[in-house]
């Protein structure tokens, strides 16, 4: 079973709960993905599990994202953003999430980065391996 790390909904089964108000966004259907959108979203987790093998033991967190909805930064740790990708991937949708508390900026690294750090890696071990 997988760890969620989120908290628990403190309005779950309250019917005075003031997102109510918002709507029912549970009936809201999200259209199905597609096979090239949950081939990408497998090949992201694949690689999201490298970076973090590659990156974590060198003090790096996760990863930054500027956010095209929002125009911010957020910074994402590792298994928010891989329990994130789950959920997209499991039900086309992510759920909202609270932003990390006073991120050191100095911990997060583009996904970009983490992809050149990753290339690096190989060619350094394929150079050495020949």
């Amino acid at each position: 079973m997988p760890h969620d790390p989120l908290p628990p909904d403190p309005f779950a089964g309250d019917p005075d709960d003031p997102s109510m108000e918002l709507g029912d966004h549970d009936s809201e259907q999200e259209p199905p993905l597609g096979d090239d959108e949950r081939a990408e979203l497998l090949s992201d987790l694949t690689d999201l599990a490298v970076y973090q093998a590659l990156l974590e033991p060198r003090g790096i967190r996760g990863i930054v994202v500027d956010c095209g909805d929002c125009g911010e930064v957020h910074y994402h740790e590792w298994e928010l953003l891989r329990s994130s990708l789950e959920q997209l991937l499991n039900d086309g949708r992510m759920r909202p999430h609270e932003p990390a508390y006073e991120p050191n900026p100095g911990h997060y690294v583009s996904w970009e980065y983490c992809r050149g750090f990753a290339d690096g890696v190989t060619e350094t071990e394929n150079e050495s391996s020949r």
